[in-house]
């Protein structure tokens, strides 16, 4: 494979910035992400990383039926790709209650879930549940020791499946945990900590299991933590950015070995000073949120150092007597892939160097269906 996979046969097609999607190296990493956790139906895939039906689908293609998403418009674009197993991993709370229930009803064919971590909450989606005359499969989401949603494992979490096992129109399926902020960059270390967080998680399954005579689910792991869960019985894993990769994940995460398969395209629109070089690439068009030095590093241009960025440019440095022009095409791998991809309309899909169709990247809208 030639070391320049990324460049397009007819750049001047494509205008910039833009985001590239490789549609093989794509396929590849699905492949990689069911052999990790042994079957397809170990997988329920975040799609909040891709946001387009044309992406899911080709996980569908792969033989994977359960997906998750974190907004209602994600759990919409799953329903036009065709899945029919789908998990809102957030707890819905005040319209998001209504316009999920509407789906329940209206799509009757399709499994949907929700996450719950409060009895206040589970009470209020019991109501509109019995108001609509449907029944709410929920998985209580556990805080894993992100500290951003979910109620702690053991007695805590118990007293609240004890809550919903007595309402009438809910039914608790199982847990739901995201331990994203185990990053480690030494496999053993993040995998001892992963071990010893799961712990009171497995044995309070255990309890429960015995308690109340019925199997109860798991759904652990983001894609720092996947194929330590992917070990456990019972376990289903829920990652998301394997289908297109990034830097932050792939310098941060040297034992797994997914491929990049979305690009920043952008070009050199102006030489402010002599040692300096502009192109068009700007808070708009990648993630920000990280330090200038970890939002994009160029394939093609390993010399320039980002010093700058607004809205619509990013300055970087070079030697004053660089040789590039104006119109020079860069390509980029972003730093944190699923923030870029919302930032931008549409993919171009490239195979085998040519631009061969264009993704929608339909969920970043917050309403599609209704």
């Amino acid at each position: 494979m030639t070391d320049k996979w990324y460049e397009l046969q007819n750049p001047e097609k494509t205008d910039s910035p833009a985001l590239l999607v490789y549609k093989e190296r794509a396929i590849e990493n699905i492949q990689k992400a069911i052999r990790e956790v042994g079957s397809p139906d170990r997988l329920r895939p975040h799609v909040k990383t891709n946001k387009s039906v044309e992406a899911c689908r080709l996980m569908m293609d792969a033989g994977i039926r359960k997906f998750k998403g974190a907004t209602i418009a994600e759990v919409e674009m799953l329903v036009m790709a065709g899945a029919k197993d789908i998990l809102l991993a957030y707890q819905p709370v005040g319209p998001k209650i209504d316009r999920l229930i509407s789906l329940i009803q209206k799509y009757p064919e399709i499994s949907f879930h929700c996450l719950t971590d409060h009895a206040s909450a589970a009470d209020a989606m019991d109501l509109k549940a019995m108001e609509a005359g449907v029944k709410l499969s929920v998985y209580i989401d556990l805080n894993a020791g992100t500290n951003r949603t979910g109620i702690a494992p053991g007695p805590a979490a118990i007293d609240l499946f004890e809550v919903l096992v007595q309402k009438k129109n809910l039914q608790v399926i199982g847990f739901h945990l995201y331990d994203g902020h185990l990053r480690n960059p030494v496999f053993e270390i993040r995998k001892s900590e992963c071990d010893e967080g799961f712990a009171p998680i497995a044995a309070m399954r255990e309890e429960l299991e015995k308690s109340y005579g019925f199997s109860l689910e798991i759904i652990a792991g983001g894609t720092t933590t996947f194929p330590i869960h992917a070990a456990r019985e019972g376990v289903t894993c829920g990652p998301g950015t394997f289908i297109y990769w990034d830097d932050g994940y792939g310098f941060g995460l040297p034992e797994q070995e997914f491929q990049h398969a979305a690009l920043v395209m952008s070009r050199v629109i102006s030489f402010p000073a002599e040692n300096l070089v502009c192109v068009d690439l700007g808070h708009k068009a990648i993630a920000s949120e990280n330090p200038i030095d970890k939002r994009v590093r160029f394939l093609n241009a390993t010399d320039l150092t980002p010093v700058s960025q607004s809205e619509e440019h990013l300055v970087l440095q070079t030697s004053p007597d660089h040789a590039y022009r104006i119109g020079d095409v860069l390509y980029g791998v972003p730093y944190h892939i699923c923030p870029t991809v919302a930032l931008h309309q549409e993919a171009v899909v490239v195979e085998n160097g040519e631009q061969t169709a264009v993704w929608k990247t339909i969920s970043r809208d917050r309403r599609i269906l209704f």
